[in-house]
């Protein structure tokens, strides 16, 4: 309920602490336990009737009543005509349209006309009258208020029969009440951002401003002074050159366009369909925007025009043009570097620079692209893997000595190792055998090879003679062969490996 007026005692107390002690409007509030508000209005009107503090000498409380509360005069019509309330609303709504330039202009037009407090108090009481919803004042092309139906809609599968409820996606201007409407699958992120493309597309230009519900896809965090918003939905209205300002917690007064726009739609749209039958998204947005376009192009009582005929006026001219290409969703993420220098995102694994190691990225999917960016600068860019559980790794982005690891191939290998002799060659290839995968047995191929930094080739040759002798398979069983000299043995021939010589033996070069 609104709050009674004081009495004048009280009013005698909010002059003289303002007016006699010079304190600000909001000491004096604090002082009487009065509203910020209450005080500013008394004070107004004080201002109005001239009065400062002290008050001037015999002025009662009859006669302060008076002054600071004028009753309404008589109206001799041709003298003192009512303001067209109804155009002094549309035009209040215009870009830099103020309620003292209105009333200039009709004092202007009847110079006997009623004063500007008196202008301004019937004005509020039509507007409280012909709609609560209409007490805020909307400047034409600056906020659209956008918010979920809590209805739904049920679309058929046609081959499963299945029955899936539908979201119906609100939107409504400020100024004008220009509705738009659609069914999505679902309250999620990328149904919210489709919805708000489309929406943009509809009206052919942006607001200024969009206020949403504090809806998880829109923000994150909800909180009366610093709302966090879904980095997704920021990134949308940056591309769109708008501004997300979302409605205050449990305060629905803060979108009160878009709480009666969601009542209509779902008594203009919603009920009108109940009984009818849909098998596709499409067929039923294609049955809404029908009845949409219907309820745009209906006459308000109130206005005398529709919501198309104030858009047309008040809101098409000052929106934003659109921006030449659509936004593309994304979804965003925050991720930290492993130690293999890789990322993951939806169980597969993409590269940074290896110096990102355990440092906190940004990352962003995008169709078919993988973005992923640090401190606002993008570090590296992939395409999206369509399988599970893989590694997408770009060769700049690891250590010169992965880099080296990596561009080893089983051929490789093995020319590596015929140049230091066929028997590092027959243990290198026994060990890639003996594995699943050749490149399981890399890292010992690669620390036996590393042996001929400490050691001659002709030794390790031998070495690993001796261990295909053994069976070992290992870099350290090869390693301590060597430390403790056990290669040797192999070195030379031994006497029962050499071919006899005799006169009733021939000889291989017998045969050729």
């Amino acid at each position: 309920m609104p709050t009674g007026r004081l009495n004048m005692r009280r009013i005698r107390d909010v002059l003289r602490l303002k007016f006699g002690q010079g304190l600000s409007e909001r000491q004096v509030a604090a002082s009487l336990g009065l509203s910020k508000t209450s005080v500013g209005t008394y004070l107004h009107r004080a201002r109005q009737a001239g009065l400062t503090w002290p008050l001037p000498q015999g002025l009662d409380d009859d006669g302060l009543e008076l002054l600071l509360f004028p009753a309404a005069p008589t109206v001799p019509a041709p003298e003192r005509p009512f303001p067209d309330w109804i155009s002094i609303d549309r035009e209040l709504r215009r870009p830099g349209v103020t309620r003292m330039l209105l009333w200039e202009e009709y004092r202007a037009a009847h110079p006997a006309g009623f004063g500007y407090t008196w202008f301004c108090t019937h004005f509020d009481a039509w507007k409280g009258r012909v709609r609560p919803t209409m007490r805020q004042t909307h400047v034409g092309g600056e906020k659209v208020f956008v918010d979920f139906a809590g209805d739904t809609i049920d679309v058929i599968d046609p081959a499963s029969g299945e029955v899936q409820p539908m979201k119906l996606f609100v939107a409504a201007m400020g100024a004008s009440n220009y509705t738009y409407a659609e069914a999505v699958a679902s309250e999620g992120l990328e149904d919210w951002i489709g919805a708000h493309v489309r929406l943009f597309t509809f009206l052919g230009g942006v607001p200024k401003v969009v206020v949403p519900d504090n809806l998880k896809s829109a923000v994150l965090k909800p909180d009366r002074y610093d709302p966090g918003l879904n980095r997704t939905y920021a990134e949308m209205a940056e591309h769109y050159g708008t501004a997300i300002l979302p409605a205050r917690p449990r305060k629905p007064r803060d979108k009160a366009k878009v709480e009666v726009a969601v009542q209509v739609a779902q008594r203009w749209i919603l009920a009108r369909l109940r009984n009818r039958r849909f098998f596709s998204l499409a067929e039923l947005n294609a049955a809404i925007r029908q009845l949409l376009d219907e309820l745009n192009m209906r006459v308000m009582r109130g206005y005398g025009a529709s919501r198309a005929d104030l858009f047309a006026t008040l809101d098409r001219p000052h929106l934003q043009p659109l921006p030449q290409a659509a936004y593309t969703f994304a979804r965003w993420k925050r991720a930290r570097v492993a130690l293999d220098y890789h990322v993951e995102v939806d169980s597969s694994w993409y590269s940074v620079p290896f110096g990102l190691i355990r440092e906190e990225v940004d990352v962003r999917i995008s169709g078919d692209i993988v973005e992923i960016f640090h401190k606002g600068q993008r570090v590296a860019s992939h395409l999206r893997c369509p399988g599970r559980r893989s590694h997408v790794t770009l060769p700049d982005h690891m250590p010169s000595a992965h880099r080296r690891h990596a561009e080893w191939t089983p051929a490789r290998m093995l020319a590596q190792a015929a140049k230091l002799g066929p028997s590092v060659t027959a243990f290198c290839e026994a060990v890639m055998t003996a594995r699943p995968h050749p490149e399981q047995g890399f890292r010992t191929c690669l620390g036996v090879l590393a042996l001929a930094k400490s050691y001659d080739a002709t030794r390790l040759d031998a070495a690993c003679r001796r261990g295909l002798t053994i069976q070992t398979r290992s870099v350290a069983s090869i390693r301590s062969i060597l430390k403790n000299g056990l290669d040797r043995a192999f070195l030379e021939d031994r006497p029962e490996d050499r071919p006899l010589h005799h006169a009733n033996i021939r000889g291989q070069g017998y045969y050729h």
